[in-house]
């Protein structure tokens, strides 16, 4: 699906159904240097079970043009831009990583609008290390490389992905390698100054769900928690086992995560 957000086009999937703006809507929300792929077999689920669905490639990501946001202030306003252009009054919004923090934000900025939160591998600051940030920086492979080595989990690195032939590390790889050049280091540098999330978390008036990685090395689970003891009656899902990209590693986890 193709939508016009402040001028510019936008490219979301929607699971393989057209968009009904009557049905309930769920909006996906993929992390830094991702786009709508991250969530092929969750949105798929959700269209066909009576929801209207939107995974959107962010500005500069996957098949939506550039330029790529700034801030996840930015980036939040810019999501409750994507649901007016969709015409959906207000949805539930699920984002992983950088997206948990801008469904945070959306949720903060324009309450009217969020229905519902799911936050996934996420906590209350996203410190990007040094070495990261200059790699990615210098559009460096080397940025990739810690970006899907520490993304996902020992057990992940051994194989074991539910679709036969499927190399988890690899598709992480050729996602992020993928990025127009600039791009990953903007979502990082995003990510590394937001400051605003415990006052976010505060001000929460929807049922709102933590889905943390038990061995995730990036956001780590004691970390989301403190983030979750921040929002008012959230609930925690630890997934055993599963590191910062729980959509692949644990998708089944997930979505029972999800569905509750």
């Amino acid at each position: 699906m193709k939508l016009s957000v402040n001028g510019l086009e936008v490219f979301a999937a929607t699971g393989g159904r057209d968009f009904d703006k009557s049905l309930p809507a769920v909006v996906f929300l993929h992390g830094a240097g991702f786009d709508h792929s991250t969530w092929a077999l969750h949105t798929r689920w959700f269209a066909h079970h009576g929801f209207a669905v939107l995974a959107p490639d962010m500005p500069g990501h996957g098949r939506s043009p550039g330029p790529s946001l700034g801030s996840i202030a930015e980036m939040a306003d810019w999501t409750a831009a994507l649901l007016d252009a969709a015409g959906a009054a207000k949805a539930h919004l699920i984002g992983h990583s950088m997206g948990s923090l801008i469904s945070l934000e959306t949720a903060a900025r324009h309450p009217d609008k969020v229905s519902a939160l799911s936050l996934i591998g996420t906590a209350a600051t996203m410190t990007v290390g040094p070495d990261l940030l200059k790699a990615a920086e210098a559009n460096s492979q080397d940025a990739n490389d810690m970006v899907s080595i520490w993304g996902l989990g020992f057990n992940a690195e051994l194989g074991g992905s539910l679709a036969p032939g499927l190399w988890m590390h690899g598709g992480a790889q050729a996602v992020l390698q993928a990025c127009e050049p600039g791009v990953l280091f903007r979502d990082l540098t995003a990510c590394n100054a937001y400051a605003n999330a415990l006052n976010a978390a505060a001000n929460v008036k929807v049922p709102t769900t933590l889905i943390l990685g038990e061995r995730d090395m990036m956001t780590p689970a004691k970390a989301g928690k403190a983030l979750a003891a921040a929002i008012p009656h959230a609930k925690t899902v630890v997934v055993p086992g599963a590191g910062h990209m729980i959509m692949a590693e644990r998708p089944d986890e997930l979505l029972a995560a999800l569905r509750n």
